[in-house]
């Protein structure tokens, strides 16, 4: 009989300590951790403008799919994106991304989650948010290797339009 080869396993499994496959690459708490990561930082990024630190989460060569946007290969062209993306109108205007839930799945390193993109108070005191789904692949080390955002432009559009209607008329209250 041959010795089993390290290198190899089917499905993302592992060998562990004693030649058994180990399901996942990773250990849930150390996906947790990441996600945690990205989620402080998509926070800090939207309070200051820097999407830079954000753009550090992902691999050199990730892929993150913005169905509106495109496909935009490598942390260079993700930060370059994300940076030019949230610095216009109407993502100048959104205040945080809370995550309304997640699903993670230690076995293939995935984490699928809702996440809210909220605007900043009109005046009033309203909540304006959409949410989309993001799926992210962890790659280890604290970064992602993949990122899409799936959401409808049309309830997104429609949602900066009632928070635009709320500004105006608190502007003139």
């Amino acid at each position: 009989m041959t010795e089993p080869n390290p290198d190899w396993a089917p499905f993302g499994r592992r060998l562990g300590e004693r030649g058994r496959f180990v399901l996942g690459r990773w250990q849930r708490a150390e996906i947790e951790e990441a996600f945690g990561v990205y989620q402080q930082r998509a926070s800090e990024a939207a309070r200051t403008g820097d999407w830079g630190p954000w753009a550090d989460l992902f691999t050199e060569d990730a892929r993150y799919v913005e169905h509106h946007f495109g496909w935009f290969d490598g942390r260079h062209a993700i930060r370059a994106w994300i940076s030019s993306c949230m610095a216009e109108y109407p993502g100048s205007e959104m205040s945080g991304f809370p995550i309304g839930w997640s699903v993670i799945d230690e076995e293939r390193g995935w984490v699928v989650c809702q996440v809210w993109n909220r605007m900043r108070d009109p005046g009033d005191g309203s909540i304006h948010q959409e949410y989309n789904v993001t799926v992210l692949e962890y790659a280890g080390n604290g970064q992602w290797s993949y990122e899409e955002d799936i959401y409808n432009p049309l309830r997104f559009g429609a949602m900066v339009a009632e928070w635009e209607d709320a500004r105006r008329v608190a502007s003139r209250a």
